[in-house]
């Protein structure tokens, strides 16, 4: 019988590598919360309604990367992001009564049928940030400057900030009509997917990814040249707040992201990645999707942060979270009344926080210590009938080979706490 096998665009993370994922994600939950956001959990699949709506019919996610099926009557979504998702829980919840500005985070899966390449796969991870109720420019300065916090403090040195003004549905009204006229002349040069966007949407011509409609979108018209008062002023001011916090950036009026519900500022947070670039974080303002998904008019907006390419960023530049921690103690029982002993002692071990194990394959002394040693056990002791008859039993430090005799009275715990407290921080030093 063949061996199964992940299905394509998926990863396994493996228990060597758990450990990192556990730092990323509580580092990442402790600086949300220094900064007043609270967690939520959402559903994995939503009605594909809510991104049709929510994400936009005419963007790539929608028309050609979501995984839908249907039961019975309905139609549900796994989901391809966080916000939409967010955002109709908070609806749902009458979270909008409660003080505002709503901070709110969360950690999740997203699901997306791309091409998979470096840094992209089909099941993701991503850390995501919404505020929702301030309609300020500094709301956005403090958005920004949680996803730089957080990018600096997990140690990337050479991620970049690039910011723009995608303007109101006034403003962007004129945009469109521009863009339109200035695509017209090379409709027959276009990608299929461009041609629909003509009319339904112009903006997502310069998100096109085909190589052809990127030559030709190079020198389409700004929308900085056409952003209304409302938001020219909008943006000047996110820019004096971004000086004022010392955050670098630069305006790129390429971007333009990829979900229908931006107005006004959209980011990305850019690090190199061979001859290229790869986004670790993006994001901006989305006011008009709270009204899109049944609420009332709420400025809102927030950010999605790529865990694989943040972690793929870290380890480029030499950075490793943290690693497994080790056994402190593996117990070589030898016999049975030695393994009960083992046991016991094994489980008060854990109740006080130490990473104890001993034996529960019935192996040889030889084939214990040959396990103790890859598993990276920090001491051993060995438990016999000589042992328990003195009521001893040597201690071996597995990295300098020191050796201490314990008693294996009531205090035994209590006295192997205090010489791996002192072990750890010989080691630190």
């Amino acid at each position: 019988m063949a061996l199964l096998k992940r299905p394509n665009g998926t990863r396994d993370t493996l228990p060597s590598e758990t450990s990192e994922w556990q730092a990323l994600e509580g580092f990442l939950c402790e600086t949300a919360h220094i900064n007043g956001f609270h967690e939520i959990r959402i559903p994995t699949f939503e009605h594909t309604d809510l991104f049709a709506r929510g994400v936009g019919e005419t963007t790539d996610v929608v028309q050609k990367e979501m995984y839908t099926f249907e039961i019975g009557k309905h139609s549900y979504t796994l989901r391809p992001e966080g916000t939409a998702g967010v955002v109709r829980a908070v609806l749902e919840n009458g979270l909008l009564n409660e003080a505002l500005p709503l901070k709110l985070f969360y950690i999740l899966s997203c699901f997306r049928h791309e091409a998979v390449q470096h840094g992209r796969q089909r099941e993701f991870h991503q850390f995501g940030v919404e505020m929702a109720g301030s309609s300020s420019p500094a709301a956005d300065a403090e958005v920004i400057g949680l996803a730089n916090q957080i990018l600096t403090e997990a140690g990337v040195g050479n991620a970049s900030l690039r910011i723009n003004s995608i303007g109101c549905p006034t403003c962007r009204k004129q945009y469109s009509e521009a863009l339109r006229n200035y695509f017209a002349p090379h409709t027959a040069e276009l990608c299929a997917t461009c041609h629909d966007r003509m009319e339904r949407n112009p903006m997502r011509l310069l998100d096109c990814k085909e190589a052809k409609c990127k030559v030709i979108a190079k020198d389409a018209p700004s929308i900085l040249e056409y952003l209304c008062d409302d938001c020219k002023a909008h943006f000047a001011q996110l820019k004096h707040n971004l000086e004022l916090l010392n955050i670098s950036y630069t305006v790129d009026s390429r971007i333009v992201r990829g979900l229908d519900y931006y107005t006004k500022t959209v980011f990305e947070f850019i690090v190199p990645d061979g001859d290229g670039e790869l986004t670790v974080c993006g994001g901006g303002r989305y006011d008009g999707l709270v009204e899109e998904l049944g609420g009332n008019p709420t400025p809102a907006l927030g950010f999605g942060m790529g865990l694989e390419r943040l972690l793929a960023t870290l380890h480029d530049q030499g950075i490793t979270l943290s690693e497994p921690d080790p056994c402190c103690l593996y117990i070589v029982p030898m016999g049975e009344k030695a393994a009960d002993m083992a046991m016991k002692l094994t489980n008060q071990l854990r109740k006080e926080g130490s990473a104890a194990q001993t034996d529960v394959m019935g192996r040889s002394l030889r084939a214990q210590m040959k396990y103790a040693d890859r598993i990276g056990a920090r001491f051993t002791m060995v438990i016999g009938d000589n042992e328990l008859e003195n009521g001893e039993a040597v201690l071996k430090n597995m990295k300098t080979g020191e050796k201490i005799t314990m008693k294996l009275g009531d205090d035994f715990v209590d006295r192997f706490c205090d010489i791996e407290i002192a072990d750890r921080l010989a080691a630190e030093e």
